[in-house]
């Protein structure tokens, strides 16, 4: 949000999704948010690493990174690979070139922003892997 994290992609974004998790909804104050995952090893940041503080959850969550500067998210990492990364499609400046194609926990969505029915596949819980 402030310009002062800077990072660049090197290869084509993997997928994207929505998540309706509690975290998400709480962490952006809206009913969903939107991640894109990289390739392992595409993600580099190119200014201001000294600003990104990050979050590790108490349970299964991903570590999320943002700057502290200005509060942004920017990215989230598996706790167990922190080369699995997933940006935050609203920190880009451009079309990520992907669209969303699945929508996870919805179980928890808000109830003030109900799931729409676009045709994306639902799961209650977290996007099975693979």
């Amino acid at each position: 949000m402030c310009g002062q994290v800077r990072f660049e992609v090197t290869e084509p974004l993997l997928g994207a999704l929505y998540c309706h998790c509690k975290r998400c909804q709480r962490r952006t104050g809206t009913g969903a948010s939107v991640s894109a995952l990289t390739v392992p090893g595409s993600y580099r940041t190119v200014a201001g690493a000294e600003l990104i503080r990050s979050w590790a959850p108490p349970d299964d969550g991903w570590v999320k990174s943002f700057c502290s500067e200005c509060g942004s998210h920017v990215f989230t990492a598996h706790p167990e690979n922190p080369g699995l990364i997933a940006i935050r499609v609203g920190t880009l400046d451009g079309d990520p070139g992907i669209r969303p194609s699945a929508r996870q926990f919805t179980a928890f969505a808000a109830p003030w922003a109900p799931v729409p029915d676009d045709g994306l596949p639902r799961f209650p819980e977290r996007l099975p892997a693979g």
